[in-house]
């Protein structure tokens, strides 16, 4: 593999609706558009993930194009690579960043499998032809999550997950609950959650949850070990798990009986897989988390959610959940709450370069 040039282009573009979460809320998103050209002409597509603002990790995507641009690309351009692991492992000797990490490392990923005539899915061991799809109920109030959760029962969607803090959590979903008695729903909290908070978590296991994810800090691992043995719903950890070692620690300890593994989140693809056959080693349900992301980074989280051990229906919804019109083309689509693999080269979607275009804010080029 000898990459002959590396593109960076940030991107914005407005949401067809609020985005609401007692963190706060998202209106316009922002993202890192990566792409890889080899010495033939092949381009691979990654997507950097991390936000405008820090209010989901500590990278944003200012920080984010700073570390692609100044140290990532320059280790690139100064090591040869053979396979996109040889990136992964090459990036493990900066600290952190795996946002900015995982954009480069999974344009490789779809440039590799390009090359080798092969679908991403197939390259990184998926099995399925198609995956179960879920989706994230962020609205303002009641009435509006009643709304969406109508119209996606229409669409078909597989699992419903609704955004929790003190204050609107036990009442919320028991009106859901009432609405919906077999519905399948999850809570997640992002984080707003503290070990006071047991018996009110506690009482959340009246309503047969899926899972209760990130109910405490961002970065705890221990505590939510003490929680899990305090509750019978399952908690899932998200933000907690940014690498291998966090999901091994975390499975150790008792801190979850599921994880959300978000290959931006870890890093990409190379850690991702990590994480997903441990879990799978060790009887832990695992599935594919979102980010609000544009069309590249969804039809990577396609490729990995069809591997075996994705057992639970992800984050991953139609490209028009989010957007008037996405970045790829044909658009990700859902039929009867399913999404198709693609069995093409790479992640199986073109590029949709007028609208690219448009939404382009900043373009930076790398020679090598």
């Amino acid at each position: 593999m000898r990459i002959a040039q590396i593109k960076l282009r940030v991107i914005s573009m407005p949401l067809k609706s609020p985005f609401h979460t007692h963190l706060g809320t998202v209106t316009e998103r922002e993202g890192i558009i990566v792409e890889v050209i080899d010495s033939n002409g092949i381009s691979g597509y990654g997507e950097g993930v991390a936000f405008t603002t820090p209010w989901y990790t500590e990278e944003t995507v200012r920080t984010s194009l700073h570390i692609m641009s100044d140290v990532l690309i320059p280790l690139l351009q100064k090591n040869l690579i053979k396979h996109p692991e040889d990136a992964a492992i090459l990036f493990q000797s900066i600290r952190r960043n795996h946002m900015a990490k995982a954009g480069l490392e999974m344009a490789i990923w779809d440039l590799y499998a390009k090359a080798s005539l092969t679908s991403l899915s197939k390259v990184i061991g998926g099995t399925r032809s198609e995956i179960a799809s879920g989706v994230v109920i962020a609205a303002d109030s009641l009435p509006s999550a009643l709304n969406q959760i109508e119209k996606y029962v229409e669409e078909g969607y597989q699992r419903y997950k609704i955004k929790i803090h003190p204050g609107q959590d036990y009442t919320v979903l028991e009106k859901i609950r009432r609405y919906y008695p077999e519905l399948p729903i999850m809570a997640d909290a992002n984080s707003a959650y503290t070990l006071n908070d047991m018996d009110r978590l506690k009482a959340l296991d009246d309503f047969n949850l899926l899972m209760i994810e990130q109910p405490l800090a961002s970065d705890d691992i221990i505590e939510h070990s003490l929680l899990q043995k305090g509750i019978n719903t399952p908690i899932c950890l998200d933000e907690s798990i940014v690498s291998f070692h966090d999901a091994k620690n975390a499975i150790e300890l008792g801190s979850c009986k599921i994880i959300n593994i978000k290959a931006g989140r870890v890093g990409g693809l190379y850690e991702a897989k990590r994480i997903h056959d441990y879990c799978l080693k060790r009887g832990i349900d695992v599935w594919c988390g979102g980010m609000i992301e544009f069309g590249i980074s969804r039809a990577h989280n396609i490729a990995l959610a069809s591997l075996p051990g994705f057992t639970i229906p992800g984050d991953i919804s139609a490209s028009n959940r989010f957007w008037e019109e996405d970045i790829i083309a044909p658009e990700v689509s859902v039929k009867n709450g399913f999404v198709s693999v693609p069995d093409t080269p790479g992640i199986g979607f073109g590029i949709n370069e007028k609208r690219l275009k448009e939404t382009t804010r900043i373009e930076k080029v790398f020679k090598f």
